[in-house]
């Protein structure tokens, strides 16, 4: 069996607990955050889509965070579930370098995306006379346009280099999908220099979009401050609060990933840390987006509203 291991070009996915003793509990917590992610995210897509009153910049950025928290949940938790319920947790060589490439890439996404969240509050606060022009169609649209480019050049500037080195002895991931770090380990050539230039690569995806979320709640909060108005601070809260919870709960899990010292790493707490920004946020993002914004939940109830009187009128014929 080991000499088969070996020869094989596939690897093993250990999981997230690597000897569960209740795998079909596990699969079942599992399987409800990733039904109510999946669900919540594509109302969110839907409302945005069908309700005119949220047809602003806002929400057509906060569409595209759906989106990304969509395919984000659904690269990795399929497999899992299937792994947990299965002897062969097998993944091919390409069935891992695509996971790879799709995950940098839509994490990259997300920490671009969410740094010009930031700076369509910034204009909607301290200009919103020129927020129509500064916020238009076709520069939201960039934005967009250049999260997902700048998502993708990390993941297909380091996948291929990853996926390069030499994997010998056993293929056993100790991971629920390929994270780059876990499938390092399983090389037989010294990647202390790679992972050092990528960590480097990593922070500095981390500071471009810090950078602009930092300024743009400083100059925010300068604005508020210089209102002199009772209702400046509640309002400003309102606007900004849902973006500054997801903002904390993303990058406070990527802050442990790429800026801790490798000596408070261990294969357990990254999975953990992994579990928690791959399953869980994009089940948290629409949920606070939607509980904490009137006119989401107002979309909601005049969908709901519109389908129960169609639901009323085919009864009644």
């Amino acid at each position: 069996m080991e000499v088969v291991i070996q020869n094989s070009t596939d690897f093993i996915l250990l999981g997230l607990i690597t000897h569960p003793l209740f795998p079909e509990f596990i699969f079942a917590v599992v399987l409800f955050i990733f039904v109510v992610a999946v669900t919540t995210n594509v109302v969110m897509i839907l409302l945005i889509h069908v309700d005119s009153r949220l047809h602003s910049p806002m929400y057509f950025l906060l569409r595209q965070l759906s989106i990304m928290d969509t395919v984000y949940i659904c690269i990795t938790v399929p497999k899992m579930l299937q792994d947990l319920l299965s002897k062969e947790k097998n993944i091919s060589f390409l069935g891992c370098a695509v996971q790879i490439v799709l995950y940098l890439t839509l994490i990259g996404g997300k920490f671009f995306l969410l740094g010009l969240m930031a700076y369509d509050r910034y204009v909607a606060v301290c200009n919103p006379l020129r927020y129509p022009v500064l916020m238009n169609r076709r520069i939201c649209l960039f934005m967009v346009i250049g999260s997902w480019v700048g998502g993708s050049l990390d993941g297909f500037m380091l996948t291929p280099v990853t996926m390069s080195f030499p994997f010998c002895g056993s293929r056993e991931i100790n991971h629920f999908f390929c994270e780059i770090p876990a499938v390092l380990k399983l090389s037989c050539m010294d990647t202390s220099l790679y992972e050092t230039l990528m960590y480097s690569c990593c922070v500095l995806m981390l500071l471009i979009p810090i950078t602009i979320i930092s300024v743009s709640y400083t100059r925010i909060l300068i604005t508020v401050h210089r209102m002199n108005s009772a209702e400046g601070w509640p309002k400003a809260f309102a606007t900004c609060s849902s973006h500054i919870m997801v903002v904390s709960i993303f990058y406070g899990a990527a802050f442990y990933t790429n800026m801790l010292p490798h000596s408070y790493h261990t294969p357990e707490k990254d999975k953990v840390v992994s579990a928690f920004y791959t399953i869980l946020t994009p089940m948290l993002n629409p949920l606070i987006y939607s509980l904490r914004n009137k006119d989401v939940a107002a979309a909601l109830r005049k969908v709901l509203g519109r389908w129960a009187s169609s639901q009323r009128i085919r009864e009644g014929d």
